[in-house]
């Protein structure tokens, strides 16, 4: 084996939604404002009884259970969130408690937005290297516990969810070469931070510059992978706003891709948002076995990370 693939992948989200209507009553905004400016029509919030490790299970059992595995079969657990309330026990161990695994190496990576392809990448690695036979990759964010919803301006743009997919040991390598990095020095335009923690962004800083300076970004993660744009299948970017995915998209190329819009009816679900997406264009049918699909997730740190996988 000298390379991994993605076996499957699975999805969840709350039962309750927020509709852009349901906003309007709470502060000054309109459905027209919000879907102008963001796209976005509707949400689901979780309750108070549901944390991130629940949201984070119940993907990761429909991930397993998709790739007709048991607990046991994995070895290795990786949950991408920023934000869990505890420091430990982490996310990981909790969902592998949750599941029945019993001895994972269970870690958490908080890289905001860009979580999941992090953590993607953190699994592929370890696959190659040896570290690990199987493993649970999930991206599981609850927004609303750290939203100021008297904010028009961030209220209106997050979701709860999460989003997961089993990584194995492949002779043919399924999960291309990362391209990341970041922009500390400008890691002040998205924030969660303070006491209680509130989720706070610089719209323009970061319009700006994922929309100027990611496009050649996303172009080199597909080069990695040896991949032209136009033979992609599938473009599944963080799910930020469609102001950002639109123009991010058309700039790329992939005239010829399914571009995820999930943002629409999800907001921004932050480290959830790639493999909710990419889930829901698998169970939909809109993307099949076998298919190239970028998955580029961008946002807090300015932090970016993205590669070209093959479809489950």
């Amino acid at each position: 084996m000298n390379g991994s693939r993605i076996a499957a992948v699975g999805h969840y989200q709350p039962v309750r939604v927020l509709t852009n209507e349901d906003l309007a009553g709470m502060v000054d905004t309109s459905d027209e404002w919000i879907t102008s400016r963001v796209g976005i029509r509707t949400r689901h919030i979780a309750g108070p009884d549901e944390p991130v490790d629940e949201l984070a299970a119940h993907a990761a059992a429909k991930a397993l259970a998709s790739a007709g595995l048991a607990p046991g079969d994995i070895d290795l657990v990786l949950v991408a969130t920023s934000t869990a309330v505890d420091r430990s026990p982490n996310m990981a161990a909790r969902v592998a408690a949750r599941l029945g695994i019993p001895s994972p190496a269970a870690m958490d990576l908080n890289v905001v937005c860009a979580g999941f392809t992090h953590a993607l990448a953190t699994a592929d690695h370890a696959v190659r290297a040896g570290a690990s036979a199987r493993a649970l990759v999930i991206g599981a964010d609850k927004m609303s516990d750290v939203t100021d919803w008297t904010d028009r301006t961030t209220c209106v743009l997050v979701g709860d969810g999460a989003g997961a997919a089993v990584v194995e040991a492949s002779a043919e390598p399924g999960v291309g070469p990362v391209l990341w990095g970041s922009v500390p020095e400008m890691g002040h335009a998205v924030r969660i931070e303070g006491q209680p923690a509130r989720f706070a962004q610089e719209g323009q800083s970061v319009y700006r510059w994922a929309t100027t300076r990611l496009p050649a970004i996303a172009r080199g993660a597909c080069e990695r992978a040896g991949y032209a744009p136009e033979d992609l299948a599938g473009v599944v970017l963080h799910q930020a706003n469609l102001r950002i995915i639109e123009p991010l998209a058309e700039k790329l190329g992939a005239v010829n891709a399914v571009v995820a819009r999930d943002v629409t009816e999800s907001g921004n679900t932050s480290a959830a948002s790639i493999p909710l997406a990419f889930s829901k264009l698998v169970e939909q049918g809109r993307i099949t076995t076998g298919d190239p699909v970028l998955l580029f997730g961008f946002g807090g740190n300015l932090s970016y990370a993205g590669q070209v996988v093959r479809c489950p």
